[in-house]
């Protein structure tokens, strides 16, 4: 079997492009894969179509390990957001198709299942606070997020801090986290997070108040690129905490697993390589006792690709979910979507990724000027509108 060509096609949100791509083989067979960039779509096509040329067509789709060798290392270059995340896209798709080709899942490649002994993954919801910045509509919001039987959720309260969250807005923050609290009761999670906005001190003091809410992480407290930062915050709280959604190369996070700072990893799949890429570096944080929860704020596809790993890892502890809340209406797009059900998961026993791309569905939503801006007024709306 020889890797023809491939196809890309881009569902288009006002705030996020998701890319899927499509390996076809001579052989009838097609997998899929899919990453969301924010910024770089255009980017991530151009180098898909240089990379397809140089190193996809002609290449043996069950020889995944070689395929990602050769798209890391051939062009010479330091791969980075783009070449790992058009990597990912490809990987991903490829193991689809060994999947289909033997008829079994993925996660049945790699090793069996290990950590869903009833077939489930615990989901958690993200998305879910497009509303105002209020206790009251926080707290309805959340009531929504259990009423659909969700066990967990995530969200950031902070507004548009940076470095330093004022006495105003954070009397503001911790209000609206003590509405979600008493709206989702004490027996679900809540995870909070930060999205790298403050400094080790500003981090240190919202650490300190957040504690009688009990989250069960604090995520991204600071920057990630200071490692140091990171620990004087882990070495200053009991809250857990978790990191790693802006790595995109499994060999980058050893200075963070030896630093001790960190208790959960969250690597995004589509952009750290996909699924083997993923498996490695799960079974490096298992030597160091540390829990693997994915980045996952694209579509179904992506979706899919991380549960297949929840699969077979063992160190796993929950899958991040976007689309029961924000832009639901894409999951139209991909065939047997995967769905939260009572707040889990169900591990597919379907070939491959078993998932289908529809690519008459895909077309109803173009690719948009799509912009996403942490520190703009209203960016927890998701509607492309805030500060632009």
């Amino acid at each position: 079997m020889r890797i023809t060509g491939i196809s890309t096609h881009v569902v288009g949100t006002p705030w996020r492009n998701l890319t899927y791509v499509q390996v076809h083989t001579d052989e009838g067979l097609t997998g899929v894969g899919e990453t969301r960039m924010l910024g770089h779509t255009d980017a991530l096509i151009g180098y898909l179509r240089e990379a397809e040329a140089n190193h996809v067509a002609g290449s043996d789709p069950f020889a995944v390990e070689d395929l990602v060798r050769r798209m890391k290392y051939g062009d010479y270059g330091r791969a980075g957001e783009i070449v790992m995340s058009g990597i990912a896209c490809v990987e991903m798709a490829c193991w689809d198709i060994k999947g289909q080709a033997l008829g079994v899942p993925v996660w049945q490649l790699l090793g069996g299942r290990a950590n869903a002994s009833d077939n489930r993954v615990k989901a958690y919801a993200n998305g879910w606070y497009t509303v105002e910045r209020t206790p009251e509509a926080f707290h309805a919001a959340a009531r929504a997020v259990v009423e659909r039987g969700y066990q967990a959720l995530k969200l950031d309260p902070f507004g548009t801090g940076s470095f330093e969250l004022d006495h105003a807005e954070t009397v503001r923050s911790l209000s609206l986290v003590e509405a979600v609290r008493d709206a989702i009761g004490p027996e679900r999670e809540l995870l909070l997070e930060m999205h790298g906005r403050f400094s080790p001190a500003t981090a240190i003091r919202l650490a300190r108040e957040l504690e009688p809410f009990q989250p069960a992480w604090l995520e991204e407290p600071v920057p990630p690129e200071n490692l140091k930062a990171l620990a004087k915050v882990a070495e200053k709280t009991t809250l857990p905490i978790a990191t790693g959604e802006r790595i995109h190369d499994r060999i980058e996070f050893r200075e963070l697993f030896e630093s001790q700072a960190v208790d959960i990893i969250q690597p995004d799949l589509g952009h750290t390589g996909g699924i083997g890429e993923m498996r490695k570096l799960a079974a490096t944080a298992e030597t160091h006792y540390v829990l693997v929860a994915p980045h996952n704020v694209g579509g179904s596809v992506l979706t899919a690709a991380s549960l297949q790993l929840a699969g077979c890892t063992p160190n796993f502890k929950i899958l991040e979910h976007f689309n029961d809340f924000a832009d639901a209406e894409i999951k139209k797009v991909v065939k047997n979507a995967p769905e939260v059900v009572d707040g889990y998961f169900t591990l597919s026993e379907e070939p491959g990724l078993g998932v289908r791309l529809d690519v008459d569905a895909a077309a109803e939503f173009p690719q948009q000027q799509a912009h996403f801006d942490l520190w703009a007024e209203g960016w927890e709306k998701r509607d492309g509108k805030g500060g632009k």
